[in-house]
């Protein structure tokens, strides 16, 4: 079995390292291999000049394609795996032409796993774990409201008067900005056509409790049936969003009321060149540490009085381990990539895993990663 890795950008080098360190059997596949022999300098593995049909050449049944590759690359890798029965592993959202492979998969008897990074990933790892526990709580009745909050953000470490820093090219923040979003606040749905229309302030508990801006991210409806809640759950708020700096609104104020203004090919050109900018201004320098930030809270009340709460907290930064979200996204997709060595993994389509046993080692693995990782049991603290 080989693990033919693709992509040595900057969020695939620490989890690539040590599936090689742990004595796996990989090969790495990149666009340029002279950018790959530099992030791997001092590492002994083999790397190829990345190319689609020369990766099918070599691959073989039950071998696994890792695609730390731009999104677009996903879907072929995958449709590659299924032809040759291999697994497939990224850390990306599973896009409904992914989905569309599942049966082909379940045919092939494959697994392809997505979203096990850092968001997607390590939050749905704490996000299953939460709704386990409070299953087995024996608590819940028909007359219990759930409330579910998820937020992630990468910031830089020492504050910039932009309030954010760019570990790659910021047209993809730039986008998502102009992307619609819905959850669940109050018991209705709540849609979002502008995200800055829904910023509000978090208060992180932290060990130093510290106040962010977050706003809702996506769609979080479909999530509820990913984590598995009840169907009788009476469901008051569920948001999966972002995190920022506090000010960061207001920095970014002016960027907000251009992009409103945005439309067709010279909207998107606009974008180009802001992309570009910003880059210019607000790149991580080398060796400048980031920090990212998630919190995780589930909470089960019955007549405004909580009966169950508990919050998963992370607190992660750059060190001489090399960037917090470097380790945070790579790390997780080595996990999974060791989860189908070890024939632990669903075949078909699937998302980051939720068995007891996996959500347990690996969470416990993830928290060496932090500086600060933690679940705070609210009711236990007020004892």
């Amino acid at each position: 079995m080989v693990v033919h890795w693709c992509g040595t950008g900057l969020s695939a080098i620490p989890g690539l390292k040590k599936l090689i360190l742990d004595g796996n059997n990989v090969v790495v596949w990149n666009r340029t291999v002279s950018k790959a022999r530099k992030a791997l300098e001092g590492v002994q593995v083999t790397i190829y000049e990345f190319d689609i049909k020369s990766l099918e050449e070599k691959l073989a049944p039950t071998d696994i394609i890792v695609s730390m590759l731009p999104g677009d690359w996903h879907v072929p890798l995958a449709k590659l795996a299924i032809s040759k029965k291999a697994h497939f592993v990224s850390s990306s959202y599973i896009s409904p032409e992914m989905k569309n492979l599942h049966n082909a998969a379940l045919k092939a008897g494959v697994s392809l796993v997505n979203e096990i990074g850092l968001d997607p990933g390590i939050d749905h790892l704490m996000a299953h774990k939460l709704v386990n526990e409070l299953k087995k709580s024996e608590l819940m009745n028909a007359e219990t409201e759930v409330s579910f909050l998820s937020y992630c953000g990468g910031v830089p470490k020492v504050p910039n008067e932009f309030k954010y820093k760019f570990s790659w090219s910021p047209l993809g923040v730039l986008k998502a900005l102009k992307s619609p979003s819905r959850s669940i606040k109050d018991f209705e749905n709540f849609e979002v056509s502008r995200p800055w229309d829904a910023i509000t302030s978090y208060n992180a508990p932290l060990n130093n409790p510290e106040e962010f801006e977050v706003y809702p991210n996506r769609d979080s409806l479909p999530f509820i049936e990913q984590y598995v809640f009840d169907h009788n759950w009476k469901i008051k708020q569920f948001v999966r969003g972002t995190l920022r700096l506090k000010g960061w609104s207001k920095a970014w104020a002016g960027i907000f009321n251009e992009i409103e203004t945005l439309h067709g090919v010279a909207g998107e050109k606009r974008l180009i060149e802001m992309s570009e900018q910003f880059w210019q201004d607000n790149a991580y320098k080398e060796n400048e540490p980031d920090r990212v930030i998630l919190c995780v809270d589930l909470k089960a009340e019955i007549n405004k009085q909580i009966i169950w709460h508990k919050t998963y907290k992370m607190d992660a930064w750059g060190d001489s381990r090399g960037t917090a979200m470097a380790r945070l996204v790579s790390y997780p997709v080595s996990f999974a990539v060791k989860a189908i060595i070890d024939n632990d993994t669903d075949h078909g389509v699937s998302a980051a895993s939720r068995k007891s046993y996996l959500l347990d080692n690996w969470l416990e693995d993830i928290s060496s990663l932090a500086q600060e990782f933690d679940i705070i049991d609210h009711l236990a603290l007020k004892l």
